[in-house]
């Protein structure tokens, strides 16, 4: 190397809990969120699998937990894990693409805040270095994580990353809306779900059920 060549300094990398306490002190986008910010997230620098979806709803607001709604409940069941082992953020990451609630809309909740992802993603993906397993729930996820491998829309996007082993699932959201879209797909409920429940026991080392 010239002596005249700029050396590039090493930043190192932030805390975790203070970037954590950054995040859960952000109002970047207070005057557009109804109930106000409220930011939720779970991060644990040891975490193996790690969800990543649109944003809470009003009840996870509210209770300031992660997914404590009828969703959260569905999803517990699709990967065959309980609440505490879902809530452990040593070994569960949850990062969605908004971290706060964005407010309804006339089909349901808004979209997920356009500024949370680019200021706070990559700063929290780079303490997530254990994740196995990233789980994609909804369109917005896949589309941000996978650019054009969302493909079409969520059908085509979750039966593509049904076919061999892959650092990602994609899913559709659990929410109760999608009932419809669950009766017509029964291949879901019949191939993905068995597959999805066997690859979570395999990065979280939990006895497979073979459900």
């Amino acid at each position: 190397m010239s002596s005249t060549q700029a050396v590039k300094p090493v930043v190192p990398r932030e805390r975790l809990d203070t970037l954590l306490r950054q995040i859960r002190a952000c109002t970047v986008c207070a005057r557009h969120l109804p109930l106000g910010p409220a930011p939720l997230l779970q991060v644990g620098a040891g975490a193996r699998l790690l969800i990543v979806s649109q944003a809470p709803s009003a009840k996870a607001h509210l209770a300031g937990i992660p997914w404590h709604d009828a969703s959260g409940r569905r999803l517990r069941e699709w990967l065959g894990i309980d609440e505490t082992l879902f809530h452990d953020p040593a070994r569960v990451a949850i990062v969605p693409m908004g971290f706060c609630y964005p407010g309804r809309g006339p089909h349901g909740d808004l979209p997920p805040r356009p500024e949370c992802a680019p200021l706070w993603h990559e700063r929290v993906m780079a303490h997530l270095t254990q994740v196995r397993l990233t789980l994609l729930i909804g369109a917005w996820a896949q589309r941000h994580f996978l650019g054009s491998g969302a493909r079409l829309g969520v059908t085509e996007t979750v039966a593509a990353f049904m076919q061999g082993p892959s650092p990602w699932l994609a899913l559709p959201h659990p929410s109760p809306r999608n009932t419809a879209w669950f009766q017509r797909h029964p291949w879901f409920e019949r191939d993905l779900l068995p597959l999805l429940r066997r690859r979570v026991a395999e990065v979280l080392e939990l006895p497979d059920t073979g459900a």
